[in-house]
């Protein structure tokens, strides 16, 4: 029999949602979150994020326990766009969002199932272990959030992260590294109807190098993507300047290294047979990260998962996540599921049934 608090713990979840916090606009909710995690009795700090990317903050929260051990829990504060004026509502046991917006279960989800343990055990009188929270902005639009986290504040030599889809169990242990790419193809602009062949346009250049050019599913550890495309001035020019942001992903560093030297080499041959002009800026998003299925964080959440009735199960994902910036600044981190499905789209929804599963998850574990 549970004792999680199903209705306290879905009635914070929604609340928690109607809160705007498109990415960079994190205060609101951040500042909702301090509070409450001090009447839970934890110590709260308020950590910036250098540069202004975010109103808001990250947060790093600590409730001492009296068993032995520590873990760190961390979620996102952050949702993307159409996330302002969500209307949640319930139907048959799913939450889903009324209108034209995602439903911000990625990640709140997360955050209410963390908060929603620690009021159950307090409410027991059961011992737990030491509990921090890392709840970080900005993470939608390149883990700035996470990249920034002042680590020294942490104690714990282990965490999990509460932001990944499928079922209630799915223990994320493999995640891809990222490369990104920002293009710039110059060519000539000239008249489109006197004189086109004067100029050189950017966008046939483009078209070339993107016709010949390996792209969405590689392999099974592999994908790239060309997501963004900006230009032109009007259709009487011959277009002269053409951006393009893209990425590559792999679970593999070879095959990423691979694949991102494929992408660059066909644009600037592109580039170099139409006499165009290109500038391309390469930088690594995120680095992968794999864990062992016998690692001992890893057969103590699957011992966690058992002791509620839960099969867990270890698999690899194609997205990244805080979990990929922390395993990266040497904490030993994996994803979980919360149960949250189509994220990102305006069809997000979460059973209330597997919100309540991930909460007793959590005390599950710190109560073990």
């Amino acid at each position: 029999m549970t004792n999680i608090n199903q209705q306290r713990l879905v009635e914070h979840f929604l609340s928690l949602v109607k809160i705007d916090s498109e990415s960079g606009n994190e205060k609101a909710v951040a500042e909702t979150l301090v509070e409450q995690l001090g009447q839970l009795g934890f110590e709260v700090t308020q950590l910036s994020v250098p540069g202004t990317i975010s109103n808001g903050f990250n947060i790093y929260a600590k409730l001492q326990g009296s068993l032995e051990g520590s873990i760190i829990f961390s979620s996102h504060m952050d949702t993307v766009t159409p996330g302002n004026g969500i209307e949640p509502i319930i139907e048959d046991g799913v939450i889903s969002a009324k209108g034209d917006t995602i439903l911000g279960g990625d990640d709140k989800s997360g955050i209410a199932a963390v908060m929603e343990a620690v009021r159950a055990i307090q409410e027991s009188g059961d011992a737990h272990k030491t509990i921090e929270v890392a709840f970080t902005v900005y993470e939608e639009r390149g883990m700035h959030g996470s990249k920034n986290f002042d680590m020294s504040k942490i104690e714990s030599n282990q965490a999990i992260v509460l932001d990944s889809g499928g079922p209630i169990g799915t223990i994320i242990t493999t995640a891809p590294g990222q490369q990104s790419l920002k293009v710039t193809i110059k060519g000539k602009p000239a008249h489109a109807g006197l004189e086109p062949e004067a100029g050189i346009n950017a966008l046939t250049v483009a078209a070339d190098a993107i016709s010949k050019m390996q792209l969405s599913r590689i392999d099974e550890e592999t994908t790239a993507n060309i997501g963004v495309v900006q230009g032109g001035q009007a259709t009487n020019i011959v277009m002269p300047e053409l951006h393009i942001e893209a990425e590559a992903r792999s679970l593999n560093d070879d095959k990423l290294a691979k694949q991102v030297e494929h992408m660059v080499s066909t644009f600037e041959s592109a580039a170099q047979k139409h006499g165009a002009g290109i500038e391309i800026a390469s930088s690594r998003s995120y680095n992968a990260y794999h864990i062992s299925d016998d690692d001992a964080h890893v057969t103590e959440i699957k011992a966690a998962f058992e002791a509620i009735g839960i099969e867990a199960v270890t698999k690899p994902t194609g997205g990244g996540s805080d979990a990929n910036i922390f395993n990266e600044k040497g904490l030993k981190t994996v994803n979980l599921s919360t149960g949250m499905s189509k994220v990102h789209t305006t069809d997000e929804f979460i059973a209330v049934a597997d919100l309540v599963s991930i909460t007793e998850f959590i005390r599950s574990y710190l109560t073990r």
